[in-house]
């Protein structure tokens, strides 16, 4: 027995409107409604929605999403498509974070800089900048 757009917002975290327009997008082609039309989530397709917020959050375009569910609809056969579009993704991801980690280094440099101008520890020539 599955669950109502509300129970699946709250168990997912997600609001109902986000829900909403994955389906509206095409994003969950196999989601079941009952005999009023109101949507009807079994566990699949709470999965299903997690991963897809995962990739959003990461930044995954809604089209390339799309391109997947299509891909995954046409059967097996379009495994090593799929594959290569996370492939690809992936290296995007790699690049986004080795330039998070390089912001997140910098911060914490200017961060030290901050706890030794508190302290008094540091000559005035050093004083320059943010």
């Amino acid at each position: 027995m599955g669950i109502s757009i509300k129970e699946a917002s709250e168990k997912l975290g997600l609001p109902a409107h986000t829900i909403r327009y994955y389906e509206k997008e095409g994003l969950l082609p196999f989601l079941q409604r009952d005999g009023h039309g109101n949507r009807i989530f079994g566990e699949k397709d709470l999965e299903s929605i997690s991963l897809m917020n995962c990739f959003r959050a990461t930044g995954l375009p809604v089209a390339t999403l799309k391109q997947m569910v299509d891909l995954t609809l046409q059967g097996d056969s379009t495994i090593p498509q799929r594959a290569a579009i996370l492939r690809d993704y992936k290296m995007d991801l790699e690049r986004q974070q080795q330039e998070l980690d390089r912001a997140f280094a910098i911060v914490n440099m200017k961060l030290s800089k901050y706890d030794l101008l508190e302290q008094g520890q540091l000559a005035p020539q050093d004083r320059m900048g943010l």
